[in-house]
């Protein structure tokens, strides 16, 4: 790699000699514009609008149209004059967690090598937002443009990611987001059985470009005069969900699939998900809500069956007594002949 910038690492009183390596590079396939008939490059000259001459690069300087057909010229001297914290400099400004820092802020990456006897502070640094789960906040001045950028730790490594400012990330202005959409309990249950049946640790060299490497097969084919074998099948587009809850049912029916997990079956053998569980925390509260009222009746019929018995008992009572009658008189009946003799 070659280092496309030198400076420091300003860290308090510590002043940390880097050079700065790009972190990145593109893979995409690039063209020239060709003429067809015997494959000339296509050159575009620069020329001046007014005058119609052909200008050099020495010529060239940065404008700013202010509109109404009016320009403002810039030179190299107006950049230079212009506050910029230092040319070679990397300021740390504080130290925040990792997470406090949205992704969208990101824009390119670098590495930092040290550089002569800056590895002893290089490592201190290194190790020191390593320990904290910090990363630095930092300004520095790249293409003659001061940016706001992170320092973290990568491999050992410390490496630099410009950001973009604040005010360069635009806000979304999209009509649903007025709209009053409601999402059913079952739905974001199905949903989120997708989401753990998807789940996994992320290893992006698993993830490859499929068509950068199909159009390298094509250019190569070319070069060697072989002939292009196109594939197969070619998957098309998914088609929108018509019912939502039947394609995220096969869709985590098809995501346990591919991990090796056996299907749930529609006998009952099969694990609950979070869609069944709420739907039979449902079924047992309509359930229960069906017995309350059997259970109130039960309860009445049993407290007038209580109040019933004592009544009962005092029938029960009285009855004997009456039926006693009948045989004193019979007794008295027999006593009677007796006295006679």
């Amino acid at each position: 790699m070659r280092a496309i910038w030198k400076g420091a690492v300003s860290f308090g009183l510590v002043s940390i000699g880097v050079k700065l390596y790009s972190a990145t590079e593109e893979k995409d396939i690039r063209f020239h514009q060709v003429h067809r008939e015997d494959g000339g490059r296509i050159r575009y000259k620069r020329t001046c609008s007014v005058c119609g001459e052909e200008v050099t690069y020495d010529d060239i300087a940065k404008g700013y149209d202010i509109g109404g057909g009016e320009m403002v010229i810039l030179t190299d001297e107006d950049f230079a004059d212009l506050p910029l914290t230092s040319s070679r400099a990397i300021d740390v400004l504080e130290f925040v967690p990792a997470e406090q820092v949205d992704p969208i802020l990101y824009n390119k990456a670098y590495f930092l090598e040290p550089e002569g006897a800056a590895t002893k502070p290089y490592v201190l640094l290194r190790d020191a937002l390593t320990d904290s789960e910090r990363v630095a906040i930092v300004k520095v001045a790249l293409r003659q443009r001061e940016q706001l950028a992170t320092l973290r730790v990568r491999e050992g490594v410390l490496l630099l990611n410009t950001m973009l400012w604040p005010d360069e990330i635009r806000t979304p202005d999209f009509g649903f987001l007025d709209e009053d959409l409601k999402v059913r309990p079952p739905e974001l249950a199905m949903a989120s059985s997708l989401i753990d049946s998807m789940t996994g640790e992320f290893e992006p060299d698993v993830f490859t470009d499929d068509y950068r490497a199909a159009l390298q097969e094509v250019i190569d084919a070319k070069v060697e005069g072989r002939e292009v074998v196109q594939p197969e099948e070619v998957e098309e587009a998914p088609a929108a969900a018509v019912d939502l809850m039947a394609a995220l049912k096969a869709s985590v029916e098809r995501a346990k699939a591919a991990r090796g997990e056996q299907p749930a079956r529609g006998g009952g053998d099969g694990e609950p998900t979070p869609i069944s569980s709420a739907r039979s925390a449902q079924k047992a509260a309509e359930k229960k809500a069906a017995k309350a009222p059997a259970k109130k009746t039960a309860a009445k019929k049993t407290a007038e069956k209580k109040a019933a018995e004592p009544a009962k008992k005092t029938a029960a009572k009285k009855t004997p007594a009456k039926k006693a009658e009948p045989a004193k008189k019979t007794a008295a009946r027999k006593t009677a002949p007796r006295k006679s003799a």
